[in-house]
């Protein structure tokens, strides 16, 4: 077929496909966990330095809570986590 054909001129000329990442959007930030946030100076400011796929985390942890018990939970370790500057999955990172 003529795709087949086309790719293996493009190998033979040594063109190399690269993928491209696909960007997410920033999530925004649920009102009441911003409102803690605001509580917490030294959390909010470091939520601010961090890069939006790491607020994103944060913030999909969090609304996907099914209950308000666990969402409570997560936001308390969230805002302790991020304090510490801590990223969302700091545990699984190598050190």
């Amino acid at each position: 077929s003529t795709c087949i054909q086309e790719a293996m001129f493009l190998t033979e000329k040594g063109v190399v496909l690269q993928k491209t990442a696909v960007k997410k959007p920033a999530l925004p930030v649920p009102g009441y966990f911003e409102e803690l946030l605001v509580k917490n100076k030294k959390a909010k400011a470091t939520f601010e330095q961090l890069p939006p796929s790491h607020r994103n985390e944060y913030i999909e942890w969090i609304t996907t809570a099914k209950t308000a018990p666990t969402r409570q939970k997560r936001m308390a370790a969230a805002l302790q986590w991020i304090a510490e500057g801590k990223v969302r999955n700091w545990k699984y990172e190598s050190k």
